[in-house]
């Protein structure tokens, strides 16, 4: 790049760094559009709106009812936030805390009726219209409305068919019978057997009298299709979308369907946040810590490189303030920590372009060269390594709910920003910077030839290394197990617990809070997961624990009298059921399941060799355990940021041992085929260890500055982090090789060649 150009590039990305900052922390306007002050925050941080529902009627309802109402009720208030949280509380009631909203009323007013869903026949027996088209929407779409309410509908039998009958709605593309073969877009639905009679009967009567039967979802028509044939085997077809995305959307509201119970509200409140001012301090003064310790390493390390890749993570934070703000994602404290740790893991996609750049450099190469070389040898493995655990994270947004979904927006943001800032930026700017007469290679570093570590001639003490950890926190659940009913320290929101209202004598802040009560309450339940949450404009606090005992609430009682003096009448306290879901633990199974072989799948067809496939997962299977053996042993608390963290290491694992299988198939095409095997494996890792130990450095500075600084719940998060970067360090550098070295070799019978 000639120097003129160099200038202007360089100009140009301070202009648009300071532009896009200025932005991110100031805003735009009165309102302050894209500042980080206006991302939606979650209840930890913001508080927002609770609702309790009651069960209508006098009859307990069933658990398998109260469950089903829940999970149904939890994908709906996904459309406000995926940090949304509902939960049972006693035996007919239902809390549901939305966050980041401050008009408890408007939310009731858009709740309505949680889950109607009707098919409604167009016409009553004496044949008086049920709806008529009222006007025609933009898209020239007619609009329709209801000319009687739902309970003249149910009273005079319009109502054929409601949303408990439907077992499965899925959007699907078709092809018409015209001669155009044009695309059509519909919803595929299957009846239960109670409603392929019910819809059986309902479409004969629509059919025979030429009519439409009518979608009815919350307060609205969703869609009127016209029937143009008796249905009769549990299966139907809604056409007439407009395009896939409209048909997804019909598809996941007949889904969540109608619930089986009738809900009323009981009371409502706005809450604060969970968490108080001096703990969201913290977690940015971690952030910052981390940050500049992070680029002092990278500039310290690879000199000149290091300070472009610096300055790129400083537009790659901007970015990700400015994206999370543009797609409304809510940010929780879990939230900010796996920001926070994707900082350290941008960093890997500069480390392996650095060291390819250092290796030509070696071979006698320019520094122009050597850069333009480093970065196109660098892309298959940064592609791969972030393809394979994009991969992982649609899948969860997809089929993923609640938690699990939030923290694979966030994963998806972080995974292409540090692609395209590693892969855009950094080079941009190092081009730049060499184009201003930066041209010595020893700013840049030279790879200082490296003897290769035999590594695989310790593979058997390396697997059993691992067995011994895997097989002894096996061991360690079981003895969990029997001394306490768990394997594991499941925190209430897997097990749920004791919700108490007390009503204080005096209005005490979150730090009050945290600094006077809840010591006192963790010695009463020896366990240090304590929520607290502020009633807006009252002195009450919402008070969460595992589930108390008679003794303990007593005791609880008393502690909080003598040292607050509240009285007994001021104590209320409810069993709560879990905020995660047995429906949400199934679907994050599943997820994962599926994300798992995605990726194996994409593995197998990019290398070409499902033994790299195969290697790879039992290498983030074996992660996975070795991190939870750690938590049976540790005992550390398993709530929502246990699934963050798995996810986590998941990604984390994946990408390291894309970087050693890359290497292996590179060095299998160039290396001299008389070359062993074993030589080839053990020269691939010698290559790629200094990108490991780096990248598993930098990430490890970010976690362990969040652990040192951060509170109570953010080093549940970090600590089992800490964990899962050594052991992806670990079993990519000793055990993925050995691995597929062995199945090469042994498991079809082949000398190592």
């Amino acid at each position: 790049m000639k120097k003129k150009n160099a200038v202007i590039s360089l100009v140009l990305f301070l202009i648009a760094l300071a532009g896009l900052g200025y932005v991110a922390l100031m805003g735009i306007g009165p309102t302050k559009t894209g500042s980080a002050g206006n991302i939606k925050q979650g209840l930890d941080l913001a508080g927002g709106v609770s609702i309790t529902y009651q069960v209508v009627g006098e009859e307990e309802p069933s658990a398998d009812d109260m469950n089903d109402t829940i999970y149904k009720l939890q994908k709906r208030v996904e459309g406000y936030s995926t940090e949304a949280q509902v939960y049972q509380e006693g035996t007919d009631r239902i809390n549901i805390e939305i966050p980041g909203v401050s008009d408890a009323n408007e939310i009731l007013q858009e709740l309505g009726q949680p889950g109607s869903l009707y098919f409604i026949s167009a016409t009553d027996d004496a044949g008086n219209y049920n709806y008529s088209i009222v006007g025609i929407d933009e898209n020239g779409k007619y609009v329709y409305a209801l000319n009687k309410t739902i309970d003249e509908l149910l009273a005079d039998g319009s109502i054929k068919v409601d949303g408990t009958m439907v077992a499965a709605a899925n959007a699907a593309q078709t092809t018409d019978n015209s001669a155009l073969q044009q695309n059509q877009y519909v919803v595929e639905l299957n009846f239960t057997d109670e409603g392929t009679q019910a819809f059986a009967e309902a479409t004969q009567r629509a059919f025979e009298k030429g009519e439409t039967l009518a979608i009815y979802y919350d307060g609205e028509l969703v869609s009127v299709p016209t029937v143009s044939t008796v249905i009769t085997g549990g299966q139907a077809q809604i056409s007439g979308m407009r395009d896939i995305e409209e048909a997804r959307n019909l598809a996941s509201t007949i889904r969540i369907g109608g619930l089986k119970l009738e809900l009323e509200e009981m009371r409502s409140n706005v809450v604060g946040a969970q968490l108080g001012s001096d703990a969201i301090n913290t977690s940015l003064k971690a952030a910052v810590i981390g940050f500049a310790l992070v680029c002092i390493f990278m500039i310290a390390v690879y000199f000149l490189p290091g300070l472009a890749s610096a300055l790129a993570l400083v537009m790659y934070v901007i970015l990700t303030l400015l994206v999370l703000n543009g797609f409304n994602i809510t940010l929780t404290l879990p939230g900010i920590a796996g920001i926070i740790l994707s900082i350290g893991m941008a960093v890997d996609a500069n480390v392996i372009i650095f060291a390819r750049i250092r290796e030509e450099l070696a071979t006698g190469k320019t520094v122009s060269s050597s850069i333009k070389i480093g970065f196109n040898k660098a892309t298959s493995a940064i592609v791969d390594g972030n393809v394979t655990t994009l991969i992982a994270a649609i899948v969860l947004v997809i089929k993923g709910s609640g938690t699990v979904k939030g923290f694979a927006q966030t994963l998806m943001i972080g995974i292409l920003l540090s692609m395209f800032t590693a892969m855009v930026v950094t080079r941009v700017l190092l081009v730049a910077l060499h184009g201003l007469g930066l041209s010595n290679e020893k700013i840049y570093g030279v790879a200082k030839e490296r003897k290769p570590i035999n590594f695989l001639s310790r593979k058997a003490v390396f697997f059993a290394i691992s067995l011994v950890l895997i097989v002894g926190g096996f061991v360690v659940m079981g003895i969990n197990k029997s001394s306490t009913g768990d394997a594991l320290n499941y925190s209430m929101e897997f097990k749920g617990g004791t919700s108490t209202t007390v009503t204080f004598n005096e209005d005490m802040s979150i730090e009050e809070l945290d600094a006077q009560v809840v010591p006192l309450l963790e010695d009463i339940t020896g366990d240090g997961y304590v929520q607290t949450q502020k009633v807006s404009g009252t002195t009450e606090v919402i008070i969460k624990t595992r589930t108390l005992t008679v003794e303990e609430r007593e005791e609880m009682g008393a502690v909080l009298s003598e040292n607050f003096g509240v009285g007994e009448d001021s104590i209320q306290s409810e069993t709560i059921s879990a905020t995660i879901s047995g429906e949400m633990k199934a679907d994050a199974v599943i997820a994962v399941v599926i994300a798992t072989i995605c990726m194996l799948l994409y593995i197998w067809i990019r290398f070409k060799d499902i033994r790299f496939a195969t290697s790879a997962v039992l290498a983030l299977v074996h992660d996975v355990l070795v991190v939870l053996a750690f938590y049976a042993v540790s005992k550390t608390s398993i709530g929502n940021t246990f699934i963050a963290c798995m996810l986590t290491i998941v990604g984390y694992s994946i990408n390291a041992t894309i970087v050693i299988f890359d290497r292996i198939r590179e060095n299998l095409k160039e290396m001299p085929k008389k070359t062993e095997l074993s030589e080839i494996v053990n020269a691939s890792i010698t290559q790629t260890l200094s990108r490991s130990i780096n990248t598993s450095f930098t990430t490890f500075i970010m976690v362990a500055v969040l652990y040192v600084l951060g509170v109570t719940s953010i080093r549940e998060f970090a600590l089992p982090l800490i964990v899962g970067i050594v052991c992806g360090a670990y079993s990519s550098v000793c055990i993925t090789g050995a691995l597929w070295y062995v199945m090469k070799t042994k498991l079809k019978g082949k000398k190592a060649n």
